[in-house]
């Protein structure tokens, strides 16, 4: 096609030109809304999701970098908005890189966008939520205030969307239609009865959260445990909960690094649930060598992180959104990568289980919550930090849905010589 016929429609047609360009081979169904009220429907069937540009600046950032991190702070900021279900948009990222433009149609491509005009708007002074510190990698002050970054934000505003206990983590589901509150304590349950924790053991809970694991443990096995957060709102809720179920004599816990755990030998069984991830791959052997310090001799400890699908932690968008809005200290690898580590820490490994399609129903339901109760989350955080959360939870659903990241539960023993006091199948973890 002859270029200035492209211009010629382009000046006439403007962002809609291109957006019927760009979506023009959309397989599923989508709807986009530009700022002059147009709206242009594609794919097949009606669609559940609507893009919606509220200004020109974020479509005209969107031509000229190609950068979907601009789109998603646009989105935090509200010039970018989405109506209806939030997967679709998430998934347009895998379109839009299949979408092959010709040298011409980029070019008429930036022509536009460049002449499209824009007006301030007050979504623009709506307050940023990002990590804009910069320490020592993995330092104790770094995991610190990254901790404090993203779940010190608001006790009320996780209880929104939480199950009753406050469980930040994978749920376990024994069938897709049970309730969150149910799965959850069937993954508490799980943990106990992997540790085979009995009356009178001490467990100890490196990342403790807000207390639901230490106090299922005493609560249904009997054992006196003690759990340890780097945030402080999480500790304040763990002690009142201790407190209000009458614990303080079987359970503690404190706010401390897992590198300032003092004693060897000290403790039975370690669980350590939606941790490591925080820790920094250079960082696991002294992760690993910590527990092994503090565990007795054929002790018992459950790893339970979330893994990916690539060989160490090297950049990408969104990984970089992860690190920037989310979890500034977050860091994936390989599971074999991680049972290697704790192999030559000298831990046996005695099973290992997949828990993906789990996180994916987990995250579903927190989404669902959230968004459920929008106007109440409004009177805790900013809507940017809403649409943060929203964007972050959404995401990881579909990444655990593809297998782009995984979720394992790695039990492990300190080695001793002869047998451990472990069941020589899994078959009572399987009969309840």
């Amino acid at each position: 096609m002859d270029m200035k016929i492209d211009m010629a429609m382009l000046e006439r047609n403007g962002a809609a030109a291109i957006v019927n360009r760009i979506f023009r081979d959309y397989r599923d169904a989508l709807s986009v809304k530009l700022w002059n009220g147009e709206k242009m429907d594609f794919g097949k069937g009606k669609p559940e999701s609507t893009l919606v540009f509220k200004r020109a600046k974020p479509f005209r950032d969107l031509i000229l970098h190609a950068d979907p991190m601009r789109l998603a702070e646009s989105y935090f900021k509200g010039s970018v908005d989405i109506e209806g279900s939030i997967y679709p948009v998430i998934e347009l990222k895998d379109y839009l890189k299949s979408v092959n433009l010709s040298l011409e149609e980029k070019l008429s491509f930036l022509f536009t966008a460049l002449r499209l005009k824009d007006e301030e708007d007050e979504s623009e002074k709506w307050a940023s939520w990002r990590w804009t510190r910069s320490l020592p990698r993995y330092s104790r002050e770094m995991n610190r205030e990254a901790i404090g970054f993203h779940y010190d934000v608001s006790n009320e505003f996780y209880s929104l969307w939480l199950d009753e206990k406050m469980v930040y983590s994978c749920a376990y589901f024994k069938d897709e239609a049970e309730s969150l509150e149910k799965a959850q304590e069937n993954k508490l349950d799980l943990i106990c009865r992997k540790l085979r924790l009995a009356p009178g053991e001490k467990l100890l809970d490196i990342g403790c959260g807000w207390g639901a694991l230490i106090l299922w443990a005493a609560e249904h096995y009997g054992v006196t445990a003690h759990g340890i957060t780097l945030s402080r709102n999480q500790f304040d809720h763990a002690r009142k909960k201790i407190h209000d179920n009458g614990l303080e004599d079987q359970v503690t816990v404190e706010l401390k690094d897992y590198r300032d755990i003092e004693g060897e030998a000290v403790y039975d069984k370690v669980s350590s649930v939606g941790m490591f991830e925080h820790v920094g791959l250079k960082n696991l052997p002294v992760y690993f060598s910590t527990v092994y310090r503090l565990l007795k001799p054929g002790g018992l400890f459950l790893n339970h992180g979330i893994t990916h699908d690539e060989d160490g932690w090297h950049r990408s968008i969104e990984k970089d959104f992860i690190s920037k809005y989310v979890f500034p200290d977050g860091e994936l690898d390989w599971v074999s990568n991680i049972q290697r580590e704790m192999e030559k820490c000298l831990f046996e490994i005695h099973d290992v289980e997949s828990m993906r399609p789990h996180y994916a129903l987990t995250l579903r339901e927190w989404v669902n919550r959230l968004e459920a109760r929008h106007a109440e989350a409004l009177q805790h955080v900013t809507e940017g930090i809403y649409r943060v959360w929203r964007l972050y939870m959404a995401g990881c659903a579909l990444q655990f849905e593809q297998g782009y990241m995984g979720l394992y539960q790695i039990l492990a023993a300190k080695r001793v010589k002869g047998p451990l006091s472990l069941p020589l199948t899994r078959a009572e973890l399987l009969s309840t």
